[in-house]
């Protein structure tokens, strides 16, 4: 990198470097960063116009990427050797290079000028940084009031360096930017697919349910119990398919709720019940405590009640058989508070931020106990903040876990 000797340079040039490193350090549009560049490259080192040149890291070529004046189409981008240009010399000796006279020095190509519509006299290039590391080449072209000076030099050197480091930054805001972009698009592609699988398998897994259903009727001891695993795999599979259809009101946001009160009391009376097969099947103990009055929320009912449904139906999945679980609701300010409590397996403490991220299970999937795709949770945290609501869990490894809702309440109403 050159050395810079700040004693040359006027404190106002040194004013006016310091106010372009903000104005460089603001922009992240690569093109409009390049054209301010040249446009202080000029102004400061008093000459007709200026130019930029960028270093290809795969290539190790040069690239015309900005001038003053507008370049024909065909001259942007276009490439100069390392081994035989004024620009190239630059680079390569990592060194400022004044060329009184470019028609004098074998190294200029007169091409460009035409190119440029720009009739090069006289040149100063100094090498571009990123820190330490040569990203290309900054020329100042036809001093207007004599040759290039050594303040010159070294303003446009420090000119270099601060505009080095802002184009590799506006460089990786763009790849950064073109990534996210993509992973977007993959991301949207992901949900379009399981809208679609979902959707489509919904059909004929309620025809295959149906005729089970029927054949369990009619069949003897020996194959209903063959019939019964059937049956149980195939409401698992229903299972799963809901968790992803469930994604759509998260996808859908805020456009797709139904907003109206909703007695939470009996919302969750109504999910127990709808899940008291599988709770006497499990021989669990669940019991529902609830306060004197009714709190009622605004809200989707639809969209609540999946919440709840997820929630306990994590806890009977994760409690095991003879275990208990216990759901609370309660005031706490202007919020109703609902605690979904179990004595199962519990959570790693560093993961009950984790568990509430799609997709994510504590266990690993080769060799995890308990089955589903890890949305459940996920799912309720979701639509949980779609209605102006907050989720949380506690937990003691091996002990139990706590999981907590708190939803703005509407009002109380008397029984």
């Amino acid at each position: 990198m050159t050395q810079i000797q700040a004693s040359q340079v006027s404190s106002s040039t040194l004013a006016r470097l310091v106010e372009i490193s903000r104005e460089l350090n603001s922009k992240t549009d690569i093109d409009d960063l390049l054209t301010h560049i040249i446009q202080q490259a000029a102004a400061l080192t008093g000459a007709e116009a200026a130019s930029i040149l960028l270093l290809d890291p795969h290539t190790r070529q040069l690239h015309f990427k900005a001038a003053s004046d507008e370049m024909d189409p065909a001259m942007a981008d276009a490439v100069v050797p390392l081994d035989s240009s004024i620009a190239g010399t630059v680079l390569t000796s990592n060194q400022p290079l004044i060329i009184a006279d470019v028609a004098q020095d074998p190294r200029w190509n007169p091409s460009v000028s035409q190119a440029i519509n720009f009739q090069t006299r006289s040149i100063l290039g100094v090498p571009m940084h990123d820190v330490d590391r040569p990203v290309g080449v900054l020329e100042a072209l036809n001093k207007h009031e004599g040759g290039f000076t050594p303040e010159d030099v070294e303003t446009l050197a420090i000119l270099a360096d601060i505009a080095g480091v802002a184009v590799e930054k506006a460089r990786l805001i763009q790849e950064l930017q073109h990534a996210y972009d993509e992973l977007n698009e993959l991301d949207q592609r992901k949900t379009d697919f399981i809208a679609i699988a979902s959707h489509e398998l919904r059909t004929p897994l309620s025809v295959i349910l149906g005729y089970v259903s029927f054949l369990r009727d009619e069949a003897d001891p020996a194959m209903a119990e063959q019939l019964d695993n059937v049956m149980a795999a195939a409401v698992k599979l229903r299972s799963l398919i809901q968790d992803m259809l469930n994604l759509q009101y998260v996808d859908a946001g805020q456009a797709t709720l139904s907003l109206e009160p909703i007695n939470l009391g009996t919302l969750l009376r109504e999910i127990v019940l709808a899940n008291k097969d599988t709770i006497i099947a499990r021989q669990q103990q669940v019991t529902l405590r609830l306060p004197s009055r009714h709190l009622v929320t605004m809200g989707d009912r639809q969209v609540m009640g999946i919440v709840l449904n997820n929630l306990l139906d994590n806890a009977i999945k994760f409690t095991p058989g003879r275990g208990r679980i216990r759901l609370t609701l309660e005031v706490n300010g202007a919020e109703a508070w609902l605690h979904v409590q179990d004595t199962g397996v519990g959570i790693p403490q560093d993961k009950l931020e984790r568990i509430f991220k799609r997709f994510y299970q504590v266990e690993h999937h080769l060799r995890r106990q308990h089955e589903g795709l890890g949305l459940g949770l996920a799912i309720a945290r979701e639509l949980v903040e779609l209605q102006n609501g907050r989720i949380w869990a506690e937990s003691i490894e091996g002990q139990g876990s706590v999981f907590h809702v708190a939803l703005p309440l509407q009002g109380y109403e008397a029984n």
